[in-house]
């Protein structure tokens, strides 16, 4: 692969790993399948943004976010940007994601995700949002997780429902209806 692999969360059929500087292209062709982008608008930007964020931002702060957790530290409003790659093909076929919504109440932390048109329908996104939620509970100081989904992306809402998330009412983000859901590590 040309580069070392520092991070990873193993899942059954997935890996969710790090951003490597060669997935660059792959990403930014996933980002524009009218599938992610119908319900992650934004996300498609031009080559030259994202190549921009890619390396100045979305790369070093995996690191930090990364570095954080290794030192017991805590993680603030940093993001963790991980790709979900299959085992078999070692293909990037999507990406699974921490941060801060400013949108939502405080604690605003929120796990969001994307798989590509060509995978869906076989419980990878599942097991990406799956293996996400347990690192970040198992391994950092947060106790509630926020996801949400357009009301009309029911693959995505079925994705958060078998992650344990519990409906907590429909929000409006940008003149859009969400359903908005949390998590308590606590159960």
């Amino acid at each position: 692969m040309g580069e070392d692999i520092f991070f990873y969360i193993e899942c059954e059929d997935i890996l969710l790993r790090e951003f490597l500087t060669t997935d660059l292209d792959k990403f930014h062709e996933l980002t524009w399948q009218p599938e992610i982008y119908e319900y992650l608008p934004g996300w498609n930007v031009s080559k030259e943004q994202r190549e921009d964020w890619f390396f100045n931002y979305e790369i070093p702060e995996n690191k930090q976010f990364l570095n954080a957790v290794s030192n017991d530290e805590d993680i603030a409003e940093l993001r963790l940007r991980l790709g979900i790659v299959l085992k078999d093909t070692n293909e990037l076929i999507g990406w699974c994601c921490t941060g801060i919504k400013d949108e939502l109440p405080s604690p605003n932390r929120e796990i969001m995700y994307a798989v590509s048109k060509d995978h869906r329908g076989h419980g990878y996104t599942t097991q990406a949002a799956k293996g996400l939620v347990n690192f970040l509970f198992e391994n950092t100081k947060v106790e509630v997780l926020n996801a949400i989904a357009l009301i009309s992306n029911v693959p995505s809402n079925r994705v958060i429902e078998k992650c344990g998330f519990n409906f907590e009412s429909i929000i409006e983000i940008d003149s859009e209806s969400y359903n908005f859901y949390k998590l308590d590590k606590r159960g």
